[in-house]
């Protein structure tokens, strides 16, 4: 199976923490973006020789994208690829673009499930982050897209924010829990180079939160989502069984996918390539009939690395058969897999090396360390 991934490359504002790309000066091109987008998935048709079992739309934002422009390109994708009757077609949406007329229009053209930004649920939060919404419009969104038919709801949250003590992560997660959504991700805040926050940062405006009081905030949230039935299916992601994000697990196993969109990565096995970052430029070599991409064919070693990086931070772990069979073993990963084991950072099951819970704080650094 494979998927494809659509970059929205708009939002109406940027927020402090991200280093995305993206522009805030879209509306007058966003239809000549949209038909620039629907040329590069035409022109790559012969790049995914599988059926199509997911679509997502990433950002950005893309619920702040014109109605017609989604379903043009949904529409596209399924006369050139074989798309599931069952396929998980994802919409991530902050929560001032949910109306109930947004969902009805969304759910008509198929979209099945939705990943709500919301990040955090205090005010002064958002505020410093610049965030468009605000907390009524947060809960209000969940629940306007459960009234109107979606079940399959993923909510995002942001921890290790500065001055967050362990019972304002707590009151947060209670939230989010009485929304009754089927799944969290929930991701450490870090400062990026070329951000604000890292702006802020430097100035002394904001105080990033310890790497003791991040690590509480992580166990808070294992032990919280555990308890009211989310399993841990990688590192930042929790759902509840069947809820599973079928998209994101494809990239966590290797599969195929093809990138749409400026700034956006493609993998088929044996490379990767990924769209020159700047909407410009992108329309003027897709008009063209040029496709701007670099590629990128991954050495033994690369793919080994990437296998661990990302197989690490997931409940299934990674296949040491499928991890062997791109590169033998040495004596020194042997070694430090023996030291997981007998640490209790790891486990092997069904052929399958497997963080612990413990393990799993540790799960970027684990893999460096096993990287061939």
């Amino acid at each position: 199976m494979a998927g494809i991934y659509f970059h929205i490359p708009f939002c109406k504002q940027k927020c402090t923490y991200c280093d995305f790309h993206f522009s805030t000066s879209f509306a007058a091109y966003e239809t000549q973006m949209i038909g620039s987008m629907r040329s590069e998935l035409e022109m790559r048709q012969n790049e995914l020789n599988f059926p199509l079992d997911t679509i997502y739309f990433g950002g950005g934002t893309p619920s702040i994208a014109q109605m017609e422009g989604l379903e043009e390109l949904l529409q596209s994708a399924r006369r050139n690829f074989d798309v599931a009757a069952d396929a998980e077609i994802t919409l991530e949406a902050n929560p001032d673009d949910i109306t109930a007329e947004t969902i009805a229009g969304w759910k008509a053209m198929g979209i099945n499930r939705l990943s709500i930004g919301i990040q955090s649920f205090d005010a002064p939060d958002l505020l410093w982050m610049n965030r468009a919404h605000n907390v009524k419009e947060s809960l209000d969104a969940v629940k306007i897209a459960q009234q109107g038919g979606i079940s399959n709801i993923s909510i995002d949250l942001i921890y290790g924010l500065p001055d967050m003590d362990a019972d304002r992560w707590k009151k947060q997660l209670a939230l989010a829990l009485e929304l009754g959504v089927k799944h969290i991700s929930a991701y450490c805040l870090t400062v990026e180079k070329k951000t604000a926050l890292n702006q802020l940062v430097k100035s002394k405006q904001i105080k990033p939160a310890s790497n003791d009081m991040q690590a509480a905030h992580f166990e808070i949230l294992q032990e919280s989502l555990k308890q009211a039935g989310f399993v841990q299916y990688e590192v930042s992601n929790f759902g509840k069984p069947g809820f599973f994000s079928r998209h994101n697990s494809a990239y966590w196993k290797g599969e195929h996918y093809l990138g749409i969109g400026p700034s956006a990565h493609s993998f088929d096995g044996k490379s990767r390539s990924w769209n020159i970052a700047n909407n410009r430029l992108y329309m003027q070599s897709i008009a063209k009939n040029e496709l701007p991409l670099e590629r990128e064919i991954l050495e033994a070693k690369d793919r080994f690395n990437e296998l661990l990086l990302t197989g690490l931070r997931t409940s299934w772990g990674i296949k040491l058969e499928q991890l062997a069979n791109i590169l033998p073993f040495s004596s020194e990963f042997e070694r430090r897999m023996k030291e997981l084991l007998s640490q209790q950072q790891a486990e092997i099951k069904n052929g399958h090396l497997i963080l612990t819970e413990t393990g799993m704080l540790y799960a970027d650094r684990i893999a460096l360390d096993l990287f061939y």
